[in-house]
């Protein structure tokens, strides 16, 4: 009955998908929903995107293994991205009226920024991508009892979430997350008050996990302890915020109210309901002690599965997988889409201006296919954690992006040459360090955002450039 019950609601949100597809007439329709879309839409479509496997799945895992300093990235510091892009970015970046987030380096600095930041934000998709992929591949091998293999269902996962995403592209990804959220919030809810029901309360389980440790937050005051846990908050934190996912659901809002209230909305509700699966998947060592201590050092993502397949009824199972698919998937068609838009504006249409808007899509579509095949490869060949994969995917942005991104909006001074040296200097002291000292005193990702930072700073005060330039584009960012 469960794996039947996957199948059709599988098959009816395909539907609703390729139904919100014929919306889809121009580029920007497909991009950014032709910027139309009203508060409720895109705080669901910010919270459902952010709600992913890595939610369900690494969050959970991760609690249970190092508690809650283990879990500083995410929810901690995606959250408080999605909320400081509500106050910081979403109403200035909404004016300048662009398509992508490259669209921004270029106005701002020039055509060889845009070209390296968004390289490194398309890289960036990879992992996170891939740890979706990964995690519709271990979902269909449970609900399946192991009848399809984890290769498999990873294939079946991205094949069929490439169908809408591929022909509605932003209008097929809003509705469908919008459908999406109710279905995780109620899943979630539900399965929160059974298993509570089961542990004799919320309150017991609190007790549990504080007397075994695992709500110390703060590491201990030695200085690698120190700069690992603030490296583990700013890489999801500032990472995150120079990525075109972020930036597709402000430039969709109908205005920038809509823009900036509904971003803050969506990280506060994530933050909230982050909680539900660290509290399932930490009931498990009070329900089953037995099956966490044989899952915890093997394969920790199962935990919380395993715990609603052989511990709830069928209905409890329903809510449950219905609730992980939809965050699955509203993640993986929501970063299947951002790369494949961003590379098409930024690098394609740089090299082929001659293009129509009626080709200009069809290279979308056909980057968004591309894109899927070479992450599915990815997804396949890579034995890192579903967290692990998402945690990384948000360095190369942080030390290549970021700086550029705030000190173009917020300092009149920022120069282009600046900015090169930003996303040079980052990028190659992240690298070199990631490759001699991965594990060293500094974090590679700090050490590369400091770099970054020096780069803007010398880079900019080094080289002035004419007043008028830099007046009229601090005009543009800030009125």
């Amino acid at each position: 009955m469960l794996l039947w019950f996957v199948i059709i609601y599988w098959i009816i949100s395909i539907g609703i998908g390729l139904w919100a597809a014929r919306r889809v007439k121009t580029s920007a329709d497909y991009a950014v929903a032709g910027r139309s879309l009203p508060f409720y839409i895109v705080t669901a479509t910010v919270f459902a995107t952010w709600f992913g496997s890595e939610t369900v799945l690494g969050i959970s895992a991760t609690f249970v293994k190092e508690g809650l300093s283990g879990v500083v990235a995410d929810p901690f510091g995606s959250s408080m991205c999605l909320i400081l892009v509500g106050l910081f970015f979403a109403r200035p970046l909404y004016r300048m009226k662009l398509l992508t987030i490259g669209d921004y380096y270029r106005k701002r600095y020039n055509r060889t920024i845009e070209v390296l930041t968004t390289l490194c934000i398309v890289i960036s998709y990879l992992g996170w991508v891939a740890a979706q992929i990964k995690a519709l591949g271990l979902v269909f091998n449970v609900v399946s009892q192991g009848s399809m293999s984890q290769e498999t269902g990873m294939i079946v996962g991205a094949a069929s979430v490439l169908i809408y995403t591929l022909f509605g592209g932003m209008w097929s990804v809003a509705i469908t997350d919008f459908i999406q959220m109710i279905v995780i919030l109620v899943g979630m809810v539900y399965i929160g008050a059974e298993v509570s029901g089961m542990v004799g309360g919320v309150g017991t389980v609190v007790s549990h996990a504080a007397d075994a440790g695992k709500l110390a937050f703060f590491p201990a005051l030695e200085l690698k302890d120190v700069l690992w846990f603030t490296a583990a908050w700013i890489t999801m934190m500032l990472g995150s915020i120079p990525q075109q996912d972020v930036f597709q659901r402000v430039a969709s809002s109908k205005n920038e109210q809509i823009a900036g209230t509904a971003s803050v909305t969506g990280g506060v509700l994530y933050f909230l309901f982050a909680f539900v699966p660290m509290f399932l998947a930490y009931s498990a060592t009070l329900i089953d002690p037995k099956m966490v201590e044989g899952l915890i050092d093997t394969d920790s993502q199962l935990i919380l599965p395993t715990l609603i397949m052989q511990h709830m009824p069928v209905f409890a199972q329903v809510m449950f997988f219905g609730a992980l698919l939809s965050a699955i998937k509203s993640c993986a068609s929501a970063t299947l889409l951002a790369p494949s838009v961003t590379f098409t504006e930024n690098i394609l249409r740089g090299a082929f201006r001659h293009w129509t808007d009626k080709q200009f899509l069809f290279a979308m579509r056909a980057v968004v296919l591309c894109f899927t095949a070479m992450v599915t490869t990815f997804a396949l060949n890579s034995d890192l954690s579903i967290y692990k994969m998402v945690e990384n995917a948000y360095k190369v942005t942080l030390v290549s992006s970021f700086v550029p991104l705030v000190f173009g909006l917020y300092w009149r001074r920022a120069t282009t040459l600046g900015a090169m040296l930003a996303v040079v200097l980052g990028l190659a002291t992240w690298i070199n360090l990631e490759i001699i000292n991965p594990e060293g005193l500094v974090p590679p990702q700090l050490a590369g955002f400091g770099m970054s930072l020096a780069g803007m700073l010398v880079g900019s005060l080094l080289k002035r450039e004419a007043p008028a330039h830099a007046a009229a584009h601090h005009h543009t960012a800030t009125h």
